[in-house]
């Protein structure tokens, strides 16, 4: 039975529950006391209509109440996104010059390596998803990954506040990583037409700009556009790396292309594991799940997206990773348009820049819903026009686009430290988070009575909770040490420099 039938089944039959008194929200905001009869009224309303479910505590059940009334009478009806919608989010999402990254991973994996990890971990990147989706569904008042991470562990305050600085963190790094993309790909289209900073800056505007309307469901749109610009361009990558043949940029009649099955002789543990995060980060977007669940019209519609989302990845995944580095082997580098010459190099680009800003915006509209409800969440700024909504709505736009810019910025190690944002996040939004999700959805049903079945996928969780920590201990290793190779090669470059960083 899937974890989704799983849920529907429990849920048609509950179990008795422990009702604890109203807490304060994690977030700071008071709860509606017990004895509002204006709460009272409007819970039992909502109860009787079926928009909200009996919950184990009664603060729950006020905030949905809460909620629900705001987006049912609110100007910004936010629970309106379909599922299509969804899919189009998260391959706008996925969709990204991070696939471009593959050919060098499996570089350095080897074919049939590269291809193994694509595979098994777009499998477990599934099956995680479809927990989260699950446990989503059973408590719709979650509208972030941060309300996620407070009730996996027991409703701890802490909890929600390291899960909140994780997710700033690690989107906010990533929308730096696009900024200096971004400057990358117009200097290399110019031919460094003008200081480097003066691009970076161009790409934090239009970025800003396009983070401002407030639903997801309009940036799931720009979502379309962005996967049809990528998809553009990966097509013309591998277009282009079939017409020069075995003959990559840099090539030498003396080195001739060589492929590997396997991790070539002399590869290092932290090349290897660098490189298996590499894909890990591709895979790994489930940080961002909570936010667009919390926005579908039927959130129980959500699997479809991601069964659309898997075919494709995986397809595309495993074409781009093997195609490019058949034909350019031991040149493959990160991204692939680095191997194409330069003309075909500054076509191939001219289709990324889109999907540069357009996936940036998609991590800012994230970050910046999260910081805009917890300043607003149970007032009228929150789901109504007002002028003091819209105010706080840009200064979270704004403040969030110009730290990402400074990180992107600043830091001269950047490729580095991303593949160490990926270590220290990816193994608990990807994996940790998720086993845990499936222990409390299948609380007291985990081993004593329970099939061959129950207890071999209770055992495929530990496994999942272990490669979390695995990914989380062993990346930092690598990571850290990726970054000192950077130094001692010279590849560390200057920050807020005006210097051509074209790829």
């Amino acid at each position: 039975m899937s974890l989704l039938a799983r849920f529907k089944k429990q849920q048609a039959e509950p179990e008795p529950v422990e009702v604890a008194a109203p807490q304060p929200d994690a977030v700071g905001r008071a709860s509606t006391s017990s004895g509002s009869d204006e709460a009272d009224v409007a819970q039992d309303k909502a109860i009787a209509k079926g928009d909200v479910e009996k919950s184990q505590d009664p603060y729950t059940e006020a905030k949905l109440v809460r909620v629900d009334s705001m987006n049912s009478s609110s100007k910004i009806e936010y629970k309106t996104m379909s599922w299509k919608k969804a899919t189009a989010l998260l391959f706008g999402e996925y969709v990204c010059l991070a696939i471009l990254a593959l050919p060098a991973s499996y570089k350095t994996l080897g074919m049939a390596g590269g291809l193994i990890a694509t595979a098994v971990l777009g499998l477990v990147t599934l099956y995680t998803s479809l927990t989260l989706s699950t446990y989503c569904n059973r408590h719709p008042d979650a509208l972030h990954i941060a309300d996620i991470g407070e009730k996996l562990f027991g409703g701890s305050r802490i909890a929600y506040e390291i899960t909140a600085f994780a997710l700033i963190i690690n989107n906010c790094f990533i929308m730096g990583l696009h900024t200096l993309t971004g400057s990358q790909i117009l200097n290399a289209v110019s031919e460094h037409g003008t200081c480097t900073l003066v691009f970076t800056i161009v790409i934090l505007v239009v970025c800003f700009l396009g983070t401002l309307p407030r639903k997801l469901e309009h940036v799931a749109t720009m979502g379309i556009g962005s996967a049809i610009c990528m998809a553009i361009a990966i097509l013309l990558v591998l277009i282009f790396s079939g017409i020069q043949g075995r003959e990559p940029a840099g090539f030498e009649a003396s080195d001739p292309v060589v492929i590997h099955a396997w991790a070539p002789e002399g590869t290092t543990f932290v090349q290897g594991f660098n490189a298996l995060l590499s894909i890990i980060f591709l895979w790994v977007g489930q940080a961002l799940y909570p936010s667009f669940i919390a926005e579908m019209r039927d959130p129980a519609e959500f699997p479809k997206a991601l069964y659309a989302l898997t075919i494709m990845e995986m397809s595309l995944f495993a074409l781009v990773g093997a195609f490019v580095y058949a034909f350019a082997g031991q040149y493959s580098e990160a991204p692939a348009v680095i191997v194409l010459r330069p003309i075909y190099k500054k076509i191939a680009f001219a289709f990324v820049l889109p999907p540069t800003v357009i996936i940036g915006i998609i991590y800012a509209s994230v970050v910046a819903k999260y910081l805009f409800a917890r300043i607003t969440l149970g007032t009228k700024d929150y789901s109504h026009s007002t002028t003091k909504g819209w105010i706080i709505w840009i200064g979270c736009c704004l403040s969030t686009w110009a730290f990402g810019w400074v990180v992107g910025e600043a830091v001269p190690f950047f490729g580095d430290l991303l593949n160490l944002t990926s270590a220290l996040f990816d193994g608990w939004f990807g994996f940790i988070f998720w086993a845990l999700a499936y222990a409390e959805i299948n609380r007291g049903q985990l081993w004593r009575g329970q099939g061959i079945l129950r207890r071999s996928e209770t055992s495929f969780n530990i496994l999942i909770a272990i490669a979390g920590f695995f990914i989380f201990g062993v990346g930092l290793y690598t990571s850290v040490e990726g970054i000192r190779a950077s130094y001692k090669t010279g590849a560390v470059k200057a920050p807020f420099s005006c210097a051509d960083n074209s790829l």
